[in-house]
């Protein structure tokens, strides 16, 4: 029939996990080293960049002024609009 899973398992795949998100933070490290653009922020780096409060950067993404994507209840916003944004801010 089916196989069953032991607490060990569930240690062992853990353990897997945790390996490759030490790999993938590393590599991004290692982007961010090498100056490589995210194409995406997280909405508290936004915040920081533009100096606005969360309900500001809310009418942003409500208003269409920048994409933005949502993943497992973190915003993501497009660097790229962001940066427009702050462009016609200072013109």
């Amino acid at each position: 029939m089916g196989e069953k899973l032991t607490k060990n398992d569930l240690h062992q795949f853990g353990d897997f996990l945790l390996g490759k998100i030490r790999i993938m933070i590393e590599q991004e490290k290692v982007k961010e080293e090498k100056g490589v653009t995210l194409h995406w922020l997280k909405g508290r780096i936004v915040r920081k960049i533009l100096d606005i409060s969360p309900g500001s950067l809310q009418n942003l993404r409500i208003t269409g002024k920048v994409r933005f994507r949502k993943v497992l209840g973190s915003y993501y916003y497009n660097k790229a609009d962001v940066d427009n944004l702050f462009n016609d801010e200072t013109e």
